[in-house]
């Protein structure tokens, strides 16, 4: 699947994904204002959804190659940036850490280093020197492995807009310290049923 915003599905599987992933864009990354910069890059319509049902990590590696020549080669003002839900590989988040590892090699034998760069989301996701249940943990927990492919030039715009870009993080963390482990739990699970 991979059109953009609101696309046609081909199956009742890939409707659940995309409702899931698009819950927790909406609900956590904007409604709790994680990324401040999320917001106009939804509403504008400007992000491509890429599900996979692969269940090995040399073939997401492929689509990763496919999808970063895709955004180089698009109209920014069309197309900003791509999710590549991979909810089949990789549930085991340090496996999926290692993994990144190789994301970096395709970025750079594409020569993409410098215009591109690959963010990553994980529903176990876990930073150094944290806990499991760290709450700051959040900021990068979704349903499903992620790879987020995202303009540099994007990045660049974003941070100038926004002064204070290096206090976004400490925000969050108090953001997702005060919502707390049944809050972030409810927040997830509270879909609408019209999603």
């Amino acid at each position: 699947m991979t059109q953009a915003a609101s696309p046609d599905v081909a199956n009742a599987w890939e409707a659940e994904v995309l409702a899931q992933t698009q819950h927790w864009l909406l609900a956590a990354v904007i409604g709790l204002n994680l990324c401040p910069f999320a917001k106009a890059v939804v509403v504008k319509q400007r992000v491509r959804y890429r599900i996979t049902d692969a269940h090995e990590p040399e073939a997401v590696l492929a689509l990763l190659r496919d999808e970063l020549l895709h955004l180089q080669a698009a109209d920014p003002a069309a197309l900003d940036t791509t999710l590549l839900i991979a909810p089949n590989v990789l549930p085991d988040f340090f496996e999926f850490n290692q993994f990144l590892a190789e994301c970096d090699d395709v970025l750079d034998a594409l020569d993409l280093v410098g215009e591109l760069q690959v963010a990553d989301f994980h529903p176990r996701y876990q930073f150094g020197g944290t806990r499991p249940d760290d709450m700051g943990n959040c900021t990068n927990r979704a349903p499903y492995p992620i790879l987020h492919l995202l303009r540099e030039s994007s990045i660049d715009e974003a941070v100038a807009a926004f002064p204070d870009a290096a206090t976004i993080f400490e925000r969050n963390i108090q953001v997702l310290n005060e919502l707390g482990p049944e809050g972030w739990q409810a927040l997830m699970q509270n879909r609408p049923k019209n999603d």
